[in-house]
């Protein structure tokens, strides 16, 4: 087997490598800001309602726990059996994270900004 198709290749990613490490570490930030962003309202739901916050000490009932609404002056306690984890609190996460980093991705790729505004700034 010849190796000139191997060295070929390595020629070609070695030029793009500059650019490969561009786009992986963009794609890495926006990765991040992405599960941050999305995972930190269910945090700070989760952690409202759980009964030991003193946000859900409102509720002297055993076994029902404050929501958070809209009016901050009313206080509405709902039995915990009403609420139970479901199987769509594991697929939707990922998949909202996944398509926000590929739109913003084409977003990237649609602004062109990793063009070069001179001819001698070059990758």
């Amino acid at each position: 087997m010849s190796f000139i198709f191997l060295n070929s290749i390595y020629q070609r990613l070695s030029l793009r490598l500059p650019l490969l490490f561009y786009a992986a570490t963009w794609t890495t930030l926006l990765t991040i800001i992405v599960a941050v962003a999305s995972f930190s309202p269910e945090l700070a739901f989760v952690s409202a309602i759980t009964p030991s916050s003193s946000f859900s000490q409102a509720c002297h009932d055993r076994g029902s726990v404050r929501i958070p609404l809209d009016l901050p002056l009313e206080v509405f306690c709902f039995p915990t059996e009403v609420f139970q984890r479901s199987k769509m609190d594991l697929l939707v996460p990922p998949i909202f994270a996944a398509t926000i980093v590929a739109v913003s991705a084409y977003v990237v790729k649609a602004l062109a900004l990793w063009e070069v505004d001179g001819e001698n700034n070059q990758f």
